[in-house]
């Protein structure tokens, strides 16, 4: 049988409830006992028995990470930036997905209650009200990349409009005025953010908004191959297209190449985010950098602070990361 918390508390010559608010700080003592505590949990090797601590504290030391998906470039890049802010932090982590579905978010989040200290939440086709109508109560949340209503919602976002705008301003500067636009979910709060900062590009330079240049999409590698297609069958093509983030670039990339075109002599091309797999592209892409590891260290020491205020404090605040055009020799 291991070492016990009465063993410690009998070679300490103190009360078993000494040695438990030395070894789990929840009040002063002496500073001669609590010495005389630390010591003889050293002497002995008494390790904390997790569970009781948990018990005792009402804290589990881990949190939840819930995503609307974990495969690909950017979760796995998104994730190991969690994952070493969670070691440093010293938690461990529990990961769960949405697939965008309420039901399944709902599902998610119960499922962690009474197993984590906080969640990091991501659900860009959702909105924060949504999420916590269906998150345990007082459990501190702090979200993603996702539709927040109300200034004290922790959020650590990045600059989708204007990461796209300066990135259409780059393209129409140089001299393309017929811009195709390959959108991401029409439900997803990033997706419409890059369409608006399109937009309002578009505009601003006094150019047409010609509807047949924008092309519904996804965030796939797939509808960026169909999306590519369908812009370069118009009678009038454009001399480059913009894909909503890089995996769609990477398919519209293929159904430029089929096509017998070039990039980005026949046309320029264009994505987001700055996955680790978009310089290694033929061409190397043009692409909106991100910082996604950045984000993913921010939202744990964001979600460490709330859990330390017990996710009241005025002093948690939302962030939002800069983006930079990252000109490679796509476009």
């Amino acid at each position: 049988m291991g070492v016990t918390i009465r063993d410690v508390a009998e070679h300490a010559k103190v009360s078993i409830s000494t040695v438990s608010r030395v070894l789990n700080d929840t009040c002063k003592v002496k500073e001669d006992k609590r010495l005389r505590v630390l010591s003889a949990a050293r002497d002995l090797g008494y390790t904390p028995n997790p569970a009781a601590q948990s018990l005792h504290s009402r804290k589990t030391g881990a949190i939840g990470i819930l995503l609307p998906y974990v495969s690909g470039d950017f979760y796995a890049e998104l994730l190991n930036g969690i994952d070493s802010a969670a070691q440093e932090e010293g938690h461990m982590l529990l990961i769960s997905t949405s697939h965008n579905s309420e039901e399944e978010l709902a599902a998610a989040l119960q499922g962690m209650y009474r197993r984590v200290d906080g969640i990091l939440v991501m659900a860009p086709v959702l909105t924060s009200n949504q999420v916590l109508a269906s998150a345990p109560s007082g459990l501190p949340v702090v979200f993603l990349n996702t539709r927040t209503e109300g200034s004290k919602i922790p959020l650590i976002s990045f600059d989708n409009y204007g990461g796209m705008r300066q990135m259409t301003e780059y393209l129409i500067g140089q001299g393309h005025n017929r811009i195709g636009f390959i959108t991401g979910s029409a439900a997803a709060f990033d997706a419409a953010e890059r369409f608006r900062g399109y937009r309002e590009a578009i505009q601003l330079a006094g150019l047409p908004v010609d509807e047949d240049l924008v092309v519904q999409g996804e965030f796939t590698q797939q509808a960026g191959f169909e999306g590519a297609r369908r812009l370069l069958s118009l009678s009038e093509p454009p001399t480059a297209i913009m894909a909503s983030n890089d995996v769609a670039a990477i398919g519209a990339l293929s159904a430029i190449r089929e096509s017998g075109l070039r990039v980005p002599e026949d046309v320029a091309l264009t994505g987001f985010d700055d996955i680790p797999s978009s310089s290694f592209t033929f061409p190397p892409l043009t692409t909106v950098h991100i910082p996604i590891s950045e984000l993913g260290k921010r939202s744990v020491r964001l979600l460490s602070s709330a859990i330390a205020a017990h996710g009241t404090s005025d002093r948690i605040l939302s962030e939002k990361l800069p983006v930079e055009l990252r000109l490679r020799a796509s476009a």
